[in-house]
């Protein structure tokens, strides 16, 4: 059953309402082809983009749909609830956004941010290398200045859309001083020396391509230097706290169509006389699944309103992802769980949940990362 939803405005109802439809519509009928066979769904970002609901919470003046988080969110779950790689393309593309408009020049927004929030350009966000991912201060990738532009080497490791965005938001570092050393650039699909390798064989989510990004003397103007020179790391962490509530959000969605599957199977399958459901052992895990989904949704959407308030939300934000990726692990597993012999088969989803939930205890921080900058703010606290 849908989600009970308590929204702001008129508005963001009918956002909610035209979500569901395009996700019974278009998402739906093919999610479970196209994750088999593990073909990228672009003309699906197109036609949310198209619909207004890629970049919800940018400003209307750039084309974005000006919404607050908590209701960005409640659009991201329900995407995440039918179709979990589009839902962390979604989030992943909002992130890649974000250095842009938080940070970059008038000149550079009215330049690229209307095409990036139109859902005609997908964007990929540069963050991670193979051996800095949760020490992203430890990165190799360089940006040296040469004239008027910047040449790039390195390599970028577990890009999200790697090969099929049509830019690149890209931390290099362009100095030796540590955490203070590295720098955001913008660079547009087709520059020469922007190459890929082959999509990584993931467990899960195979809709969705994941990459190593290569720069070889990949030349970008100046101009494509997002912020000032050594700001990068902290543009990444800033836009990282963001990121880490659209995972959350995707989740809770994956989650509760976990949860949806297990109940609907539950009140068909019969033992002993009658529907699974009524026999008290299995109706306590399905309350306990729920349970755990309204807890996630509580959480992220506690951290969003802060968020939407202009206070602090750095630890809400670790807390949520925390909180709802362990949810979802939990809540995908017993859904296997729920559905027997029949739930370790493809011939139902939720198989494809439980490994498409293990991947969010991962990315945008591993939930070990989330503990340790939940406990340094309580150590800061004191």
């Amino acid at each position: 059953m849908p989600a009970t939803r308590h929204l702001p405005t008129p508005e963001s109802e009918d956002l909610i309402a035209l979500t569901r439809d395009i996700a019974a519509k278009e998402l739906a009928p093919r999610v479970a082809g196209d994750e088999r066979a593990g073909a990228f769904p672009r003309d699906v970002f197109t036609t949310l983009g198209r619909a207004g609901l890629l970049t919800l919470p940018y400003p209307e003046e750039f084309g974005g749909g000006d919404q607050p988080y908590e209701v960005y969110l409640q659009v991201l779950e329900e995407i995440g609830a039918v179709w979990a790689s589009v839902g962390v393309g979604v989030s992943v593309h909002a992130l890649s956004c974000f250095p842009l408009f938080a940070y970059g020049t008038d000149e550079q927004r009215a330049e690229w941010l209307p095409g990036m929030l139109s859902g005609e350009q997908l964007g990929a966000y540069c963050l991670s290398e193979a051996h800095a991912g949760s020490d992203p201060a430890a990165m190799r990738a360089r940006a040296v200045r040469d004239g008027d532009s910047y040449v790039l080497n390195g390599a970028k490791a577990w890009t999200t859309h790697g090969g099929e965005a049509d830019f690149y938001t890209v931390m290099a570092r362009t100095s030796d001083d540590g955490a203070r050393g590295i720098s955001c650039f913008h660079v547009p699909a087709g520059t020469p020396g922007l190459e890929f390798d082959p999509p990584e064989d993931k467990m899960g989510l195979m809709g969705s391509t994941t990459a190593t990004v290569r720069l070889e003397d990949a030349r970008v103007p100046a101009a494509n230097l997002i912020g000032a020179e050594g700001q990068g790391l902290s543009i990444a962490l800033a836009g990282l706290d963001a990121g880490r509530l659209g995972i959350a959000a995707v989740a809770t969605g994956l989650a509760q169509g976990a949860l949806d599957h297990a109940v609907a199977y539950a009140k068909h399958r019969e033992a002993f006389g009658k529907a699974i459901i009524d026999h008290q052992g299995l109706a306590f895990v399905l309350a306990d699944m729920a349970a755990a989904i309204e807890s996630s949704r509580a959480t992220y959407l506690s951290a969003a309103r802060l968020k939407d308030a202009g206070r602090p939300y750095g630890r809400e934000a670790s807390i949520a992802k925390l909180i709802a990726t362990d949810n979802a692990m939990k809540v995908t597993t017993d859904a296997v769980q729920v559905l027997g012999g029949a739930g370790y088969t493809r011939d139902f989803p939720v198989e494809r949940f439980m490994r498409e939930a293990k991947v969010m205890q991962i990315f945008e921080g591993t939930n070990q990362i989330q503990r340790l900058v939940i406990s340094r703010h309580l150590a800061r606290a004191r």
